[in-house]
């Protein structure tokens, strides 16, 4: 009822639409597994970008999104016979799957990343300007779209230039990139953005889980703080670039905000106006189920009420547009062919090449001194400039740029280099790669082996003198404690290996003597594994010792080069001797 209701009201003024719905979905109709938003439709001023982001680096390619509004608020008085229920409720709903995911995500980057202060009611928002819910809810149990959701191919032609990223593999199209799934991500975003949220090893556009969860990461690098409302403003803008899709966003985190319940997957409403739908403007959402472009059957359009048959009004008054005539206006006729795009700079790059990067080195937890610097580069090897370049941080590794990113993009300069931020070394050593590839364009990327060491000190010092003895067969009373230092600073988290020696000029282990014990309580002459605190100290375990009397030499190394020899002595204690009496006897004589 609500449905009619307001398509009744709407009738007049988006005849056009209503009928570009229809094609939509029936062109949707017969691809039973690929759902699809009509492609080539003309975007309005609404999609402008309001700044000069390329599309390539939105996360939708700025693609077309739902311009529908929140419901207002319920009339009062409480409405009478004959008048349509609020949609409010309806609309506060959302599919029971597609809630916990939002929520799930939240919870996850609460912790990966606190300052970030994301809100699930954000990623609802979002959810619901770019797939309505992923389509009223329309999952599987494990939260993947029951067909795909995919977006008009981003061809130039109304919409961003995109050329194909991904060969197909995620939006069908080996030609041009389209946006994928619930939250509508392009493919070359999805590649470095792409996270695993539900827990199956694999990373899903399609999936909810993995959306939201990619989706917040999305929206939370740059160290953006969402609870600054500047901060919050940035990041929806970097989401899709437009001033129109900021306030829609907002107007749902904010109508969320005040309040939603769970429904049942399904059965969430269906958005009805798009941003490149001519003539459908940003209209509080109908609360029903009308024509919904992806959706797997073809939603069948209400006929309004039939025209009165008065009289029209008489040219030149409100209502009439020059002339008596009744017949709904008509759309142009489409062009016969698009005119071929100039290129674009990124369109000229043929490859890229190391800008003087010579190498790439780091003590874990440090930052590299160096940056990497990628060359974009025409076939006859002049610069590119104005080219986005992604550096992207690969293979088992925790280092990352500043701000804790993995990915990071660069324009080019006047000379065509990109320099990416500086790199920040992990606590996990050994080689990874970096990866800079050309944003929008498939050029074969270039890698930057990277290395991370260990951290080092040069000096250990005892933080006690106290001689280290022992009874045969005890244990040592004191502990051994030690103080890394590296230039005379703290060497902090640095590794130490102790070892009994034979002796100082024979660093083979020892066989007899003091020793250390395992898990299992067994004797061990060698421990490694250990490493300093954050003050540089560091307290070895309780040391024991055999039978065997004698000297001893346990022997402390750090990565860098630090030793340190400390004897150990094994002794039997020494029993005290009577004390023989200086006084005359006063025992009287025999």
């Amino acid at each position: 009822m609500v449905a009619h209701f307001d398509r009744r009201l709407r009738k007049a003024a988006v005849t056009t639409t209503v009928a570009a719905l229809a094609v939509a979905a029936l062109s949707a109709s017969q691809a039973p597994d690929v759902t699809a938003d009509g492609n080539g439709r003309q975007t309005t001023a609404d999609n402008v970008p309001a700044s000069e982001t390329p599309a390539a680096e939105s996360a939708t390619g700025n693609s077309p999104y739902y311009t529908d509004l929140p419901p207002l608020n319920s009339p009062k008085p409480a409405p009478t016979a004959g008048t349509p229920t609020s949609p409010g409720t309806s609309e506060a709903g959302i599919p029971a799957t597609v809630l916990d995911a939002y929520k799930k995500a939240e919870s996850e980057l609460r912790l990966s990343k606190p300052g970030c202060n994301l809100p699930w009611q954000l990623l609802a928002a979002i959810g619901k300007v770019e797939s309505g819910q992923a389509r009223g809810g329309r999952v599987d149990a494990n939260g993947t779209t029951i067909g795909r959701i995919i977006g008009p191919q981003l061809d130039g032609n109304g919409f961003a230039l995109i050329q194909d990223t991904d060969n197909g593999v995620y939006d069908g199209n080996s030609k041009y990139d389209n946006a994928v799934g619930p939250m509508q991500f392009i493919p070359s975003t999805w590649a470095w953005a792409g996270r695993d949220g539900n827990g199956d090893g694999k990373a899903d556009p399609n999936n909810v889980y993995d959306a939201a969860l990619a989706a917040g990461h999305y929206l939370c690098r740059n160290d953006w703080d969402l609870s600054v409302q500047a901060d919050l403003n940035r990041a929806i803008l970097s989401y899709n670039n437009s001033q129109d899709y900021l306030n829609t966003v907002l107007s749902w985190l904010e109508h969320y905000r005040k309040g939603t319940h769970e429904i049942p997957d399904g059965t969430g409403s269906l958005p009805v106006g798009r941003s490149d739908d001519p003539g459908a403007g940003a209209n509080p959402s109908p609360g029903g189920t009308g024509a919904y472009p992806g959706s797997q059957a073809p939603a069948t359009a209400t006929p309004g009420p039939k025209p009165s048959p008065s009289k029209p009004p008489a040219p030149g008054k409100p209502g009439n547009s020059g002339g008596p005539s009744t017949k709904p206006p008509t759309d142009p006729a489409p062009p016969t062919g698009s005119p071929t795009p100039s290129p674009t700079p990124t369109d000229t790059v043929h490859h890229l090449e190391n800008a003087g990067t010579t190498g790439l080195t780091a003590t874990a937890g440090d930052t590299f001194a160096e940056q990497i610097s990628t060359r974009a580069e025409t076939t006859a090897g002049a610069a590119v400039g104005k080219v986005r370049i992604r550096f992207t941080v690969l293979g088992d590794t925790d280092a990352t740029f500043t701000g804790g990113e993995k990915v990071a993009a660069v324009t080019t300069n006047a000379s065509g280099v990109a320099v990416a931020p500086v790199l920040v070394a992990g606590e996990q050593t050994g080689e990874f790669t970096v990866r800079a590839t050309v944003v929008g364009r498939t050029v074969p990327g270039l890698d930057y082996r990277a290395t991370v060491t260990e951290r080092v000190a040069d000096t250990l010092t005892r933080t006690t003198a106290t001689e280290l003895t022992c009874a045969p067969g005890g244990e040592f009373a004191d502990p051994v404690g030690v103080k890394a230092t590296l230039k005379g600073a703290v060497a902090d988290k640095v590794a130490v290996t102790a070892a009994l020696i034979k002796s100082e000029a024979d660093p083979a282990e020892n066989d007899k003597g003091p020793y250390f014990k395992d898990a299992d309580g067994k004797a061990v002459r060698t421990l490694t594994g250990l490493k300093t605190g954050a003050d540089g100290l560091l307290e070895l375990p309780k040391l024991y010792a055999d039978d065997a009397e004698g000297s001893y030499v346990l022997r402390l190394t750090t990565p860098g080069g630090a030793q340190l020899d400390i004897t150990l002595k094994v002794a039997k204690v020494a029993e005290p001797t009577p004390e023989t009496s200086t006084e005359p006897s006063t025992q009287p004589a025999a």
